[in-house]
């Protein structure tokens, strides 16, 4: 095991506050909003305050601790979320790409697994693929984050209690390698369930819940498109919370990931990505609700890995009239609107402009809602022309997805009237907000750096 590194002041003045602590915390939550900048925390709570007309802010905002982190990894002043997962969770900083490992490709151990061996209960769940970046750094160790089978076998060995995403990326490597990952699941005593039917089947010690056992292994959906029969994250988050406290009442650490604001902050979807900061806020009010009943055993963090899109409240569209009530008419994510003009390209039936200016209305509440100028609608026009109509538009692409033209000038305009502004499709050197409440959380105050997280944690917990 790699020991954590610290600045000597830095180590200096935690020792000194630890030395001041009169408890330990039995219980750890550890929240981290996939690319949740301050940027997007903040356009969440406009739309909080605005919109739902909300005389309290967000949650993770009324914590008593609030302050920044940085977030560059040992390769680049702009990490990807493998390196920073592996900050946050492991206290060393490595190479973008890398998971679980030091820049050396020495094996560095978790927070989680740290406590885990110490005899706590340990959950690792997300939004997005359990053996995606972030979740994969808490229990994996790879040279690459794109090997998800190797990522899924270190899942099945790991021995945590509970492990919960959309799916797991390995298993649509082929059957080999599909079987290869269900039979060292078995072999390791792992239930694998399926969906919110499968949250009332789990009868074992330790559990992989995904989401479907076929389709999206991505993500669980968007909170704005509202599809039926599928996990979210707060069901995740509370179903986490009642198994461990089942088979660990005692002690228990938890990391719960917001994964799906990351992908909407790729596809600059600014309606999509404030759905998704608000439904991990209500993912935790779980983690809020079991520190009220326990707040002198209680520590919770809430932190991101990086910034993603560079997202902005104004912008030049608009300058200083933002109309947030805007987003409230989006209806699809920008991905679920692409994947239907696509649809649309492949259908034998000729669609006209009129057919989709009522779509827009629908989905986004342009023209009706929002409104379009006759340049705007030219404009709109002339972009469905060169896609469905001369077929000659290239796609965007991003990290998650591929876009259709039309739906990126489309969510575009609605971006723009809404007030919002975006400099990349990637992530961004920016810091991201830091918040925490509990056993220790004034040792978080100020300004900490990524790899600084996960050794506090363990200090606190005597280890």
């Amino acid at each position: 095991m790699k020991s954590f590194k610290k600045s000597a002041l830095a180590c200096a003045l935690a020792l000194a506050a630890l030395g001041a602590q009169a408890q330990t915390p039995k219980y750890i939550f550890y929240y981290i909003g996939d690319g949740m900048g301050m940027g997007p925390v903040m356009a969440a709570q406009t739309y909080n305050r605005v919109v739902r007309g909300s005389d309290k802010p967000l949650l993770m905002m009324q914590f008593p601790t609030v302050a920044w982190c940085q977030t560059w990894s040992a390769s680049s002043t702009t990490t990807d979320s493998a390196a920073a997962g592996t900050a946050l969770s492991t206290g060393t900083k490595t190479r973008n790409g890398m998971l679980g490992m030091g820049p050396d490709t020495t094996a560095v151990t978790s927070v989680a697994a740290t406590l885990h061996d110490a005899g706590w209960g340990v959950g690792v769940t997300t939004s997005v693929s359990a053996d995606d970046a972030t979740p994969g750094a808490f229990y994996a160790h790879v040279p690459n984050r794109g090997m998800s089978y190797e990522i899924d076998l270190e899942a099945a060995r790991c021995g945590y209690e509970f492990i919960a995403g959309a799916g797991l990326r390995g298993l649509t490597k082929g059957p080999e390698q599909h079987d290869a990952i269900v039979e060292a699941m078995k072999a390791n005593g792992v239930q694998m369930v399926y969906g919110p039917e499968g949250v009332q089947q789990i009868d074992s010690r330790r559990v992989v819940l995904l989401n479907t056992e076929s389709g999206n292994v991505w993500n669980v959906g968007y909170t704005v498109d509202s599809a039926a029969n599928r996990l979210t994250l707060p069901v995740i988050a509370e179903t986490c919370l009642a198994h461990l406290e089942k088979y660990s009442p005692e002690r228990f650490f938890m990391m719960v990931e917001g994964g799906n604001i990351d992908h909407a902050l790729h596809a600059n979807d600014g309606g999509a990505a404030v759905m998704e900061i608000l439904n991990f806020d209500e993912a935790l009010k779980v983690a809020y609700d079991f520190y009220l009943a326990h707040p002198d055993e209680t520590l919770i963090v809430v932190t991101a890995d990086h910034d993603t899109g560079g997202l902005a409240m104004g912008n030049n569209a608009v300058k200083y009239s933002s109309r947030f009530d805007y987003l409230a008419r989006q209806r699809k994510s920008k991905e679920a609107f692409s994947e239907e003009c696509k649809a649309m390209l492949r259908d034998r039936r000729v669609y006209t402009w009129d057919d989709m200016r009522a779509k827009l209305e629908q989905d986004f509440g342009l023209f009706t809602h929002i409104p379009v100028s006759d340049k705007q609608e030219q404009a709109l026009k002339d972009q469905f022309t060169s896609t469905f109509e001369l077929r000659n538009s290239e796609d965007q692409k991003t990290l998650y997805a591929n876009f259709d033209a039309f739906s990126v000038a489309v969510l575009k305009l609605v971006n723009d009237a809404a007030g919002l502004g975006f400099t990349t499709t990637s992530h961004t050197g920016n810091p991201v907000p830091l918040f925490a409440v509990g056993v220790g959380a004034d040792l978080f105050k100020g300004l900490n750096n990524n790899d600084e997280i996960a050794p506090i944690m363990l200090k606190l917990a005597g280890l």
